[in-house]
């Protein structure tokens, strides 16, 4: 191929590897010439890289499994050979819903359960009061965002498709529809979740790590013809990127981490509030609450910068849940296909072990197995999908 590869990505902390590799000089090492455009929404990503415009992307992994399956926009099969990150999102709520919730809590704040719980109540409270339904802030349709929305209220009973709103914003535009009323709560990644507690508009509920304990995040994502046609590429383009994720995964790396993120032309923040995101050590309310987790965005720690085939499995099976498409035999195969750890480890000359499906550690409903999804679904009470 000739000139720089045009990767875009959207500005989120976890396009930390991509971003790393790049200004750190890693892609430069393998021999590559990198192009990162910044771009504000999901579906420009998704297009671009589609018709070629991009080389590569920072992608949500559910489009990328959506591209590859023709759900919601032209067939194009995507291969994901890097995992950019692994958990990282968060539900930030209004101080009137979260006074709200406050109220209504019987249990662990920190439990998405007794949340889930304490939202249905109010969520009949207000509809006994003629109230208009909760709205809240998802980033795509197919996003892990949409999905743990609704995994967490659907657990206490709320249908997300009758009981509240859900709408599509993209992640620069949350705190600013927070702000101005037009949601009551969103789930978005770093770190805008971050941006709104610090400007007092926001309180943290849960980490997305809170309701799934492992969850695939973002990708990077290449389409399958171009990864065809340039092997040496890819294979470049995953050790750079496992090279700045080790970077970043050292505590004494993540001051320099946070400053390269924070350039007005990645993702244009406090490089503070960027920290924060990197430690796992995030403010969660207005009135300086902290709270921390080691397992709230994993870049490169625990193998999770290695695809998993089952975590694909697992995103397919909110697709089929929610009625964005049917249960088939093919549809799995095609979904799990998208995920490519045989090239992460050509790339690397090496084999790891992938994470065990147990490893997603949902706090509601059956342990997921991807060879049986039907009876993982008919466990649940709420859904779309059909038998």
């Amino acid at each position: 191929m000739t000139g720089p590869l045009r990767i875009g990505f959207i500005p989120l902390v976890d396009a930390a590897a991509l971003i790393v590799a790049v200004d750190k000089g890693f892609t430069a090492a393998e021999g590559l010439d990198v192009e990162l455009v910044r771009e504000v929404s999901w579906s420009n990503v998704r297009d671009k890289l589609n018709i070629g415009l991009f080389d590569a992307a920072h992608l949500l992994a559910p489009v990328a499994i959506a591209s590859s399956l023709g759900l919601g926009h032209v067939k194009v099969p995507i291969a994901a050979p890097f995992n950019l990150g692994i958990n990282g999102n968060a539900i930030t709520v209004s101080p009137t819903l979260h006074a709200a919730l406050m109220e209504e809590i019987d249990g662990d704040r920190f439990d998405p359960l007794v949340t889930a719980k304490a939202l249905a109540r109010v969520v009949a409270r207000r509809r006994k009061l003629g109230a208009d339904p909760l709205t809240f802030g998802m980033t795509f349709p197919f996003s892990t965002h949409n999905y743990q929305l609704r995994f967490w209220m659907a657990a206490a009973g709320v249908d997300p498709d009758e009981d509240v709103r859900l709408v599509v914003l993209p992640p620069p535009y949350m705190v600013d529809s927070l702000r101005s009323g037009h949601v009551d709560a969103f789930c978005v990644g770093a770190p805008w979740n971050s941006v709104a507690v610090d400007l007092g508009i926001g309180h943290i509920l849960h980490f997305a790590s809170d309701i799934l304990v492992r969850a695939a995040e973002k990708v990077l994502a290449v389409r399958q013809t171009w990864a065809d046609k340039n092997p040496d590429v890819v294979a470049s383009l995953v050790r750079a990127a496992v090279k700045a994720a080790e970077f970043i995964e050292h505590p004494e790396n993540r001051i320099e981490a946070a400053r390269i993120l924070a350039q007005p032309e990645r993702i244009g923040v406090d490089a503070e509030v960027i920290q924060r995101t990197l430690t796992g050590r995030l403010k969660i309310s207005p009135d300086g609450t902290f709270r921390e987790s080691g397992r709230y965005l994993l870049v490169g720690r625990e193998g999770a910068g290695r695809p998993d085939p089952v975590q694909a499995a697992w995103l397919y099976a909110q697709m089929v849940r929610w009625g964005q498409t049917a249960l088939t035999p093919d549809g799995v195969k095609t979904a799990m296909a998208v995920f490519r750890p045989d090239l992460y480890d050509a790339a690397l000359g090496s084999r790891a072990p992938s994470e065990a499906p147990a490893a997603f550690g949902a706090f509601a409903g059956p342990v997921f197995d991807p060879d049986n999804i039907r009876g993982h679904l008919e466990a649940f009470e709420v859904g779309r999908w059909k038998a």
